[in-house]
């Protein structure tokens, strides 16, 4: 899309959706990830989320160039703590303390409202294969402790957000649940640790996973309207994955003897892209049913009420690991520049608007970098769309996707401008050994969106060569389909 078509969109779209903020009442909060090639700026990201009505924003780091931005703004902020930093906090008070003093009082002080701390993120993760286990809790309760010195305690707490593949169900339903057995040890000192210092426990549920892991999974059981399979547990009625997961993990805690531990919903969502099951259609389902849910006040079975929640995500990374999928870089409720995907009501009334778009965003020059069909080169181009790929992003173009249906040198096309435009449309990224050419005429096909890129608001994340390595999965998909 060009910038004045952009332009022209947004200013449509403002008309229709500038209420929105005013008439939100459900206290929502958004995960904000910084793994992508161009950063929309803080200040941009902050005024996005007043404008819809989005109270809260949990973020994966501390970063104080970013935190900044939510100053007198009213935004609730989630600060975080990497996995790759736990071992800092876990063998040191005095490092905690440090911490706290730069990146929690300092911030309090310029009126920056700062509740909790996720201290490392999913860090038991059966990936990890344990590498957190030693050192998360006790990072968690030296982080506390540098809380509660500083006279903070009572109202910020140190957490960590866990994946829901912490605590499983068995044959018995949600009434089965435990946590796992290879950390269940754990389990119970932390959520028992929580429960004495009121710190809630902060999980990430993901009903699209269950689709994308299971194709025999039920699909309406991943969302929220019904018509699907229902669960009979202990004279409780589930009609989704949602619920069900959730009360497990319920069951789970009373199982550790913390009955009445608050349990927040760190991470929900729905990709847009990267996967058959990823798309437009279904996120606006998936979204459009659980806001109602929260709306109404709902909850689960076992915990009936609005459950606080930070949906996942507000806008695309494109330089996130696939090695889950392709969709991981397509989570966004947002576009890459921050304009909306689909029709949705942040209140949960159900009304067809669209969110309010990112106002100032920046555009690079309207030009695509594309197949030059007069090249004499054309031999080379297996080996110029793999480097091309490597090094940017091509989850578009896989089975399912958006840009599935494009012939062989729109595929090269594609992979050709996503270098290009990732590498800030240097003429240079432009050659791929004479086979490329840069134009003036949008190259986007159908749904399938060859995007200009924005105007970088902080420093540029280089491409390493690790990030080939992530996804040598989408390449080899790739060339099932252009070969």
């Amino acid at each position: 899309m060009a910038r004045a078509e952009v332009l022209l969109w947004a200013c449509s779209v403002l008309l229709v959706t500038a209420n929105i903020a005013e008439s939100s009442g459900l206290n929502i909060g958004v995960n904000w990830g910084s793994q992508t090639s161009h950063n929309l700026a803080p200040s941009v990201v902050a005024q996005l989320l007043k404008d819809n009505g989005i109270a809260k924003v949990k973020l994966f780091d501390a970063d104080d160039y970013t935190v900044r931005a939510f100053a007198n703004t009213g935004i609730e902020v989630m600060l975080g703590i990497p996995n790759n930093e736990l071992s800092r906090f876990s063998d040191s008070l005095d490092n905690a303390k440090k911490w706290v003093k730069e990146n929690v009082t300092r911030q309090l002080d310029k009126k920056i409202i700062i509740k909790y701390i996720a201290v490392g993120n999913e860090p038991f993760l059966t990936a990890y294969k344990g590498e957190y286990t030693k050192t998360t809790f006790p990072a968690i309760q030296n982080i506390q402790k540098a809380l509660n010195d500083a006279g903070l305690g009572d109202k910020i707490k140190a957490t960590t957000p866990l994946n829901a593949d912490v605590y499983d169900s068995g044959k018995d339903g949600p009434s089965g649940g435990n946590f796992r057995k290879d950390i269940r040890d754990t389990m119970v000192k932390m959520v028992r640790f929580f429960n004495s210092n009121n710190i809630p426990f902060l999980v990430n549920i993901y009903p699209f996973l269950s689709l994308y892991l299971n194709q025999d999974f039920p699909t309406d059981y991943a969302f929220f309207d019904g018509g699907g399979k229902t669960i009979n547990d202990n004279g409780y009625t589930y009609n989704s994955v949602f619920e069900a997961n959730f009360d497990t993990l319920v069951h789970s805690l009373k199982k550790a003897g913390v009955p009445n531990l608050k349990i927040i919903v760190g991470e929900i969502g729905w990709p847009t892209d990267g996967d058959k099951n990823a798309n437009v259609k279904l996120a606006k389902r998936f979204y459009s049913g659980f806001l109602k849910r929260q709306a109404a006040n709902k909850g689960t079975p076992l915990r009936p009420g609005r459950i606080e929640t930070y949906l996942f995500s507000l806008l695309d990374e494109d330089q996130k690991s696939i090695e889950p999928g392709n969709f991981e870089r397509h989570w966004g409720i947002f576009r890459y520049d921050g304009l909306p995907k689909f029709p949705l009501d942040f209140t949960g009334q159900g009304r067809e608007v669209y969110p309010v778009a990112a106002k100032g965003v920046k555009y690079l020059p309207s030009q695509w970098c594309v197949v030059d069909k007069d090249s004499k080169e054309f031999n080379s181009w297996p080996q110029e769309i793999g480097y091309a790929c490597s090094l940017s992003d091509c989850t578009r173009l896989g089975y399912g996707s958006s840009c599935n249906s494009l012939d062989q040198n729109e595929n090269i096309s594609y992979a050709f401008n996503m270098f290009f435009q990732m590498n800030d449309q240097d003429v240079q990224s432009c050659n791929f050994n004479g086979l490329a050419k840069i134009v003036k005429q949008n190259a986007s096909r159908g749904n399938c969106l060859f995007p200009v890129m924005i105007e970088s608001a902080g420093k540029r994340l280089e491409v390493v060569s690790a990030a080939a390595a992530s996804i040598v999965a989408g390449l080899l998909m790739l060339f099932a389909i252009l070969f």
